[in-house]
């Protein structure tokens, strides 16, 4: 593994307090056995679930305190995301990382607000633009007075209920952005497949990572969980915990 690749991992959204736990324990633990530098992500509020009646999370005021209660304890950077502008200044205070989500890369106001506080912003690519598009979120960041960014790659929709990933566009976002992360479990997702909310292949996953390694991807981002099956939110394409460190391994040079 490259001495600066990145690690970004924690399960979809912020469950309970034992869920945080039990995953950012075992993340300081694979910490210490690999040398590696992982950042711990979970997410207050998924305010673009597919259903109104879906698990949103407990909220930013609660949920800022639990990932702020997870940093002190386990030393792990944070990254979160923001869905609107107003979240931004409140939350940099906690996390390490502002992640913009896929579906809002292109709101302006969101990806300035999110550079004025200084901290890296994570830009995921929308399923709708290729890697060469991204050359303008980018922009908006940079040209804010924050060089912090990074662009993730997420897929692209492929025809009803489905995503595919063309790699290249890794090698065209590293044109425009120092940092390129794979995101390897949401780019196995199904988008609404599974009578209201989002299905998925999470035997996938190592495959996608790797192919990402090949085509020098800069860092991988992986949602796990105890036991995906029960999980609140992305189950079917999240990784179990204790897949991880094997997959993670297998990156290794």
């Amino acid at each position: 593994m490259k001495q600066n690749t990145i690690i970004i991992a924690g399960p979809c959204v912020i469950e309970s307090m034992d869920v945080l736990d039990e995953v950012a324990s075992h993340l300081m633990q694979l910490n210490a056995r690999l040398g590696i530098d992982i950042i711990f992500k979970a997410s207050f509020d998924k305010a673009n679930r597919t259903s109104i009646h879906s698990y949103r999370g407990p909220g930013m005021e609660r949920g800022l305190q639990m990932l702020a209660d997870i940093k002190s304890k386990c030393g792990l950077r944070i990254l979160t995301d923001i869905h609107e502008s107003w979240q931004a200044a409140p939350v940099a205070e906690v996390v390490d990382v502002l992640q913009i989500p896929a579906f809002l890369c292109r709101q302006t106001d969101l990806l300035v607000a999110a550079a004025n506080t200084g901290k890296i912003v994570n830009v995921k690519k929308a399923q709708f633009l290729s890697g060469d598009d991204m050359r303008y979120p980018a922009d908006k960041v940079r040209e804010s007075g924050n060089p912090n960014v990074w662009l993730t790659e997420r897929g692209n929709i492929y025809g009803y209920n489905n995503l595919v990933v063309d790699f290249r566009n890794i090698a065209d976002m590293k044109r425009y952005a120092d940092t390129v992360i794979m995101d390897c479990t949401h780019s196995v997702q199904r988008p609404g497949g599974a009578g209201g909310k989002t299905g998925g292949n999470r035997e996938y996953v190592p495959s996608m990572a790797l192919a990402a390694k090949a085509f020098g991807a800069d860092g991988y981002f992986f949602e796990v969980h105890p036991d995906p099956e029960v999980a609140l939110s992305d189950g079917p394409n999240m990784l179990y915990l204790k897949d991880l460190e094997s997959v993670v391994t297998s990156l290794i040079d």
